[in-house]
């Protein structure tokens, strides 16, 4: 019996994540023209514009994951929002894939982040992803298109046709720590 392909949980840095979005908590730009203004007392910065696709609403989203298994077997993609988690209370791990050419998880390039609170990603649309916690359940924070979330619901909870999103089961893959 096969165990599946295995891929090592990394530590997230904004070149790494490039090939799949955006990496969210980076530090106080120094940069002389950063849209920031930062004081002793407070600081706040440019971070990310947040695309929800054409004609779609924004929508903030608080997520529960309780999933510590370090085995993943199902990916799922937003067809036309990115994307942003950041975990609040508790770590959790985004796996994440690019599509290949059919428009299917190409496993050849799965990757795998420790997110902690306070660092935080932003998927483009397209990206596979599951998401695992490193022990206790996790609380996050979730940018979205608030279509997609209806849509995803609709499918889960009701089995309608999933159309912003798409789940697919996978060959399995083992996370590593």
């Amino acid at each position: 019996m096969s165990l599946g392909k295995q891929i090592s949980v990394e530590a997230i840095t904004p070149e790494a994540f490039a090939p799949f979005g955006w990496m969210l908590g980076k530090p106080f730009p120094v940069a002389e023209h950063a849209v920031a203004y930062g004081t002793a007392d407070n600081g706040f910065w440019h971070e990310h514009i947040f695309d929800p696709g054409i004609g779609g609403e924004h929508e903030v989203l608080w997520v529960t994951y309780n999933v510590s298994d370090t085995t993943v077997d199902r990916l799922e993609l937003h067809r036309l929002t990115q994307q942003a988690v950041v975990p609040l209370i508790g770590s959790i791990i985004q796996v994440v894939a690019l599509s290949d050419a059919a428009g299917n998880p190409d496993l050849a390039t799965v990757k795998a982040f420790t997110l902690s609170p306070g660092i935080g990603i932003c998927m483009q649309p397209n990206t596979w992803h599951a998401t695992r916690t490193t022990g206790a359940d996790a609380t996050c924070l979730m940018l979205t298109r608030r279509s997609t979330t209806v849509d995803l619901v609709d499918h889960l909870a009701r089995g309608a046709p999933a159309v912003e999103t798409r789940l697919l089961d996978i060959d399995k893959i083992r996370l590593s720590r």
